[in-house]
Order: C-alpha cells, then sequence, then structure tokens
C-alpha cells in the first residue's frame, strides 16, 4: 500500500458570516477557485498531475449547489483534465475530503489529489437547504432530533459540565487565538482574499474577540434555554430519550459557542513518487482516518469514540499522539472529550478554536489539519490528531505524523 502525505495545507481567512462580513461578497466559487489557485502557485505544481479534487461543502444548494467542486476547478487556473467531487459529511466535510484523498492514493487511484472545502455561510445560510432530518416528522420525531444547540446542553447535563467551566475554555480559546496571531503563527497557512483588482479584501480571521473576559460571557443568555423550555420545546424530545437526567441544564450562549464564518481551505495530497517526480517536499504523513456514527440526538459527542476507533485501528495510545485539534462547535464537545481521555488541555487546541475565529463548516475539517500540521512544526512535536463532531451524530478524525 502507498503512503499519503501531506505536500501543503492553506486556507482563507474567516470572515465574519453576515452581510456586513468582509467575505460576503466573495461567492464560494471565488473562495474555491482562489484557494486552489494558491495551492498551484505555492507549489509550483502542475495541476494536469491532480487526479481530482475533492470539495467538502455542507449546505449544497444554490450558490453551492451543481457540484461545486467542478465549479471551482473550471473558475480556478487548473487543468481542464482535473474532475471535481463535492461532498458532504456535515461538519466533518473538509476532513472526510482529506481523508478520503488519502485513501484513494493509499489505495493507488492516482498520484495526487486537492482536498478541502468551503462554506460561505452569509451567502448561503445554514439549514436553507432544508434536509430531512429536521423536517420530516417521519424521520425526525423517530430518531428524537433536537437542535445542536440542544444537544450541546445535553451533553453538558449529562457530563457535568458547569457555565462556567463551558466560559473558561471560551475565553482561553480567544486568548490562544489572539496570541497565535500576535505571533504569526498562521503566517504559513493564510492566503489573503483579494479582489480582482489585486487588492486585499481580508488577510486576517475577524470573527475574533481578542477582549473576550468571564466578565462578559456571564452577562450573555443562553441561546437555546427558550427553543428548549418554550416554544417549540425540544427538552422535552431530548428527555423523553434521556429520562434521567430530568432537566436539561441551558449553559451555552454565543460566546462559547462556535462562530458562523466564511472560509476556504485546501490540502494538497499525493504519494511518495508525486514529490519526487515534481520536487515537493513532504510535511507530513497520514498515519490513518476514521468516522463512526453516534447517537443521533446527543449528536456531538462522535469525537469520543471515533478517537478510540482510530486508535484502536491504527494501534496506537492516546498517549501517542503530541497534540489535538477538537474542533470547538460548541465548549462542552472540548470538555467532553478532554473528560473522556484525561487529555492535558495545554496540548488541545493550541491556538484556539472555533469559539474564537469560528467554524466555516464544510472548510473547518481541512482546516483544523492544516493548523495541527502548522503547530508541529512550529513546536517539533511528532504526531497529531484532529477529530470533530458531526451533525446527526457522527464523528471523524485524522492522525497525522510530521515528516
Amino acid at each position: 500500500m502507498e503512503e499519503a502525505y501531506i505536500y501543503d495545507a492553506a486556507r482563507t481567512p474567516r470572515g465574519k458570516g453576515r452581510p456586513d462580513g468582509s467575505l460576503h461578497e466573495v461567492t464560494p466559487t471565488r473562495l474555491s477557485a482562489g484557494i486552489l489557485n494558491a495551492i498551484k502557485a505555492r507549489n509550483d505544481l502542475d495541476t494536469a498531475a491532480i487526479e481530482d479534487v475533492i470539495w467538502g461543502n455542507v449546505t449544497q444548494v444554490g450558490e453551492q449547489g451543481a457540484c461545486l467542486a467542478r465549479t471551482a476547478v473550471l473558475a480556478s487556473d487548473f487543468a481542464e483534465s482535473v474532475p471535481g467531487l463535492s461532498i458532504n459529511r456535515f461538519c466533518a466535510s473538509g476532513m472526510e475530503a482529506v481523508n478520503l484523498a488519502a485513501n484513494q492514493v493509499r489505495g493507488g487511484a492516482g498520484m495526487a489529489y486537492v482536498a478541502g472545502g468551503v462554506e460561505s455561510m452569509s451567502r448561503v445560510p445554514m439549514a436553507s437547504d432544508g434536509g430531512a432530518i429536521a423536517v420530516d416528522p417521519q424521520v425526525a420525531v423517530g430518531n428524537y432530533f433536537v437542535p445542536q444547540g440542544i444537544s450541546a446542553d445535553v451533553i453538558a447535563t449529562e457530563y457535568g459540565f458547569s457555565r462556567e467551566q463551558a466560559d473558561a475554555l471560551s475565553v482561553e480559546s480567544q486568548r490562544r487565538a489572539a496570541q497565535a496571531w500576535a505571533e504569526d503563527r498562521f503566517a504559513k497557512s493564510i492566503v489573503p482574499v483579494k479582489d480582482i483588482n489585486g487588492l486585499t479584501i481580508l488577510d486576517h480571521d475577524e470573527y475574533m474577540r481578542p477582549g473576550t473576559t468571564m466578565e462578559n460571557l456571564a452577562a450573555l443568555k443562553p441561546a437555546f434555554q427558550e427553543w428548549g423550555e418554550v416554544m417549540p420545546g425540544f427538552d422535552k424530545i431530548a428527555l423523553m430519550k434521556y429520562p434521567h437526567l430530568e432537566r436539561i441544564s441551558h449553559i451555552h450562549h454565543a460566546g462559547n459557542s462556535s462562530g458562523i464564518v466564511d472560509g476556504a481551505a485546501a490540502v494538497l495530497i499525493g504519494n511518495k513518487a508525486f514529490g519526487e517526480k515534481y520536487g515537493l517536499k513532504p510535511r507530513a504523513r497520514i498515519r490513518a482516518t476514521a468516522k463512526i456514527g453516534t447517537d443521533p440526538t446527543i449528536m456531538l459527542t462522535g469525537p469520543v469514540p471515533v478517537t478510540e476507533k482510530i486508535l484502536r485501528e491504527s494501534g496506537m495510545s492516546i498517549r501517542d499522539i503530541d497534540l489535538f485539534e477538537v474542533n470547538e462547535a460548541f465548549a462542552s464537545v472540548v470538555l467532553r472529550f478532554q473528560q473522556a481521555f484525561g487529555v492535558d488541555p495545554a496540548i488541545v487546541n493550541v491556538n484556539g478554536g472555533s469559539i474564537a475565529m469560528g467554524h466555516p463548516l464544510g472548510a473547518t475539517g481541512a482546516m483544523i489539519i492544516g493548523a495541527l500540521l502548522d503547530e508541529l512544526e512550529r513546536s517539533g512535536k511528532g504526531v497529531g490528531l484532529a477529530t470533530l463532531c458531526v451533525a446527526s451524530g457522527m464523528g471523524a478524525a485524522t492522525i497525522i505524523e510530521r515528516v
């Protein structure tokens, strides 16, 4: 079996996912084509050697519909011979694109791929595709469907996390992200978004709120309490599934949940022969990949069982991992991961996460793999694990080893 190597990883800055966000006027096709062109330019890449572009995006409707991957290829400077595949594993779409590409390379189905994803949340609102999991009673009722915010609060209730713990994790995420930007830790990966005249539209993660304090967050009202307790009363549905809880503790709000943002990310993956042929030096080896299905009501606990699975299948233990990237969809997701494995918070999300910088759904999985690679190189560490919780009850994970 071939080895799959990461030769490059790049991302756009994350823009606020609102009409006043800096990237609102940039279509998802342009965001995608821009980062593809950056991968080409950074590596002096003969794109005819790329077997496929595998691209994750979650809300596949309107501007993000119709196989956005192929549209992005045609809008970019890539060769016409490069096809495109759009995939959707909700929040893990960008990671699944990378994992799928790696496993194609391992199996000998081509020398090299570009994989990643995009989400323009300011232009294509989350859930505007009207998926059946949330709106078809025959599916939703039988699976005790509740929105993700309720699920995050169920995790906090089930595993005993307080509002103070969630807020403290969020303040630390903001502090770490601010420090990372101040020390140019993202410089290797960030590709500024420019307009057609070459003028910079955005060159930094603009969602960040580095002045966040525990006092600031304490003033915020729980975001999902009304949904849970009043209308439409999702707490009752959750308690039908978990009657031992008696009541749901609503601890999450805008300050300890991931931010809605726009952004794109790409990873160049190839075998050893690809690097030798085109004079490229690998930065990391993809050691293992995994995905799993989990309880669709509590929904966001996937990072724990998928990490258990990937470690088991790769013959590794949690002690073999030097650094972790656990997507900060909600504070309770990361708290549960740390609790389950007893890992030191100092090696989890070293440079902040989605609470501070935002979560561009289809791109985040590729972004955190890139962030993990950059930090392994910066710190001189060897092995890292990236993982995400996934809507409707799934988890995904990737283990990389620095070369």
